[in-house]
């Protein structure tokens, strides 16, 4: 028996009396809500005031706001398909109060006003969250990621490439002068030696001009002739070049032309899926029950050295000192540790070789010739080798850490190691063995073992694979956001506070 197919009324000129609101056309617990009240609920009077008035009004702050960091929430970054959603998406309508602003003043609202004033609203929101009983600013889990600045990948400046140049340039410069002390050396009358210790434009091209003072009237050789007048051209002006590169290198090892901001780093995965260098910014962030509690951005490679400014600017934006901070053996130096033990945070931080060791351990592999396992004579201060022979005092020195800290090392030598038969499996020094040993850090790495190794060090190693390292995996993989789409330092920054906002948020509207 056939049954009479029925299809639900559709007729797009039906005509209502009235028209709908946007507001009966969202759910009551959709995201666009949850962003909504809680930027309802921040302070933006600093923000305010940074307009000047006057001229023709402006889009309220706080739409633009809410706008930015949902459109953040849902995986659109560009401006562009931001201004698109304003006139198509019905959240978007409905958040923006129908308002429509371009994609220009999205983005200069996003690149340009939020600068000096998210990072005070982010903070807000996650103090909020601490009221309501999801997170905890006590136990935080600190991380860092590199991500991909928006900046040309094929024209970049490195430092080591300026210091090469700069030296062919001295050691050229010397031969010049070299040949000049060749001609007068039959004259007995050779013309006082230029300064050669300061290799700058304007000290350059004293001594090129000296130079060609000097030989004028002289025979010369044709091919010095063709290097002084290819010096006189160029080697002012390279140098000139060099010291403007090295002033935006501040100390770095790389930037790029088109975002000098940006240093060039080798990242695990990057848009072109190859591996290769590419400019990046090294993002340094805090979790706690995967939320971002801060972040701060770094131009470094390493995660070492970013530890100690990270922890200040938490500090500082929430006037608490962390209780815990768990972290892995990246931030493993003597100088984070002795930072956190003056802080008095109980840190489980691991160092480098930890995995080793507690493998070895399991294991039961030791190496006898290791400083670690040579007997120390704590009365007379010295070592014995493995086969008895003392090691004594012979030097203790200083050394200063790319961000200043002192370290002190005691060095050790063995008074001889000639025809000892364990002396290829001891060292392969030509000399008598010598060791160095820091105190402090041995010290910082006894107290740190015991931590990582108590019941709740391990607890927090585990917890910090899934907290800190899912939320990074949750922006990269979820939220596709694997690249920049501003430049510079500044703007970089608003970035990463709106990304991270919109991760908060996310899982936020998921719990509620």
């Amino acid at each position: 028996m056939s049954r009479k197919v029925v299809f639900k009324t559709y007729t797009q000129d039906q005509l209502s009396l009235l028209p709908p609101s946007y507001d009966d056309l969202v759910p009551k617990n959709h995201p666009v809500r949850i962003v909504n009240t809680i930027i309802d609920h921040v302070d933006i009077s600093k923000l305010e005031e940074s307009y000047k008035g006057g001229g023709t009004s402006s889009y309220h702050p706080r739409m633009l706001l809410k706008i930015l960091i949902y459109a953040y929430l849902r995986n659109l970054y560009s401006s562009r398909k931001i201004e698109q959603a304003l006139s198509e998406n019905i959240h978007f309508m409905w958040l923006s109060g129908q308002n429509k602003p371009d994609h220009n003043t999205i983005n200069d609202f996003r690149g340009k006003r939020l600068q000096e004033h998210f990072k005070p609203i982010f903070h807000q929101v996650v103090l909020l969250l601490v009221e309501q009983g999801v997170i905890s600013l006590k136990d935080i889990f600190v991380d860092g990621t590199k991500i991909e600045a928006n900046a040309n990948r094929y024209t970049f400046v490195w430092g080591k490439s300026i210091k090469t140049s700069k030296t062919r340039i001295e050691k050229q410069l010397k031969e010049l002068w070299s040949y000049v002390e060749k001609v007068y050396k039959e004259e007995q009358h050779i013309p006082n030696t230029p300064d050669f210790e300061q290799i700058n434009a304007e000290q350059v091209e004293a001594t090129i001009d000296k130079i060609n003072e000097v030989l004028q009237g002289k025979v010369i050789d044709k091919k010095v002739k063709q290097k002084l007048n290819y010096a006189k051209k160029n080697w002012p002006a390279n140098l000139a070049k060099y010291e403007k590169q090295e002033a935006i290198l501040q100390g770095r090892n790389s930037y790029s032309k088109t975002d000098n901001d940006a240093t060039f780093m080798r990242m695990k995965d990057d848009h072109m899926q190859n591996g290769q260098l590419k400019p990046a910014y090294n993002i340094q962030a805090s979790t706690n029950n995967q939320y971002l509690t801060n972040y701060t951005l770094a131009q470094t490679t390493a995660d070492t050295t970013t530890l100690k400014e990270h922890l200040n600017n938490h500090i500082e934006n929430y006037d608490q000192t962390p209780e815990t901070l768990t972290a892995d053996a990246g931030y493993g130096s003597e100088e984070n540790y002795t930072d956190l033990e003056d802080k008095e945070i109980t840190a489980f931080v691991k160092y480098n070789y930890f995995h080793k060791e507690q493998l070895d351990k399991k294991r039961g592999k030791t190496n006898p010739f290791h400083p670690n396992e040579l007997h120390y004579n704590r009365e007379k201060d010295l070592y014995y080798c493995p086969i008895g022979q003392e090691m004594k005092l012979i030097d203790t020195y200083k050394r200063n850490t790319k961000n200043g800290f002192i370290q002190e090392i005691h060095r050790y030598q063995a008074q001889n190691c000639k025809g000892c038969p364990l002396r290829t499996l001891c060292h392969k020094s030509k000399t008598n063995r010598v060791i160095e040993r820091n105190y402090n850090l041995i010290r910082l790495k006894s107290k740190a073992k015991i931590l990582l190794n108590s019941e709740q060090g391990i607890a927090k190693r585990k917890q910090r694979c899934w907290d800190v390292e899912a939320v990074f995996g949750n922006i990269k993989q979820n939220m596709n956001f694997k690249r920049f789409m501003l430049r510079g330092t500044r703007k970089v920054n608003v970035e990463i506070g709106l990304i991270a906002m919109a991760h908060n948020l996310k899982k936020y509207s998921l719990t509620i």
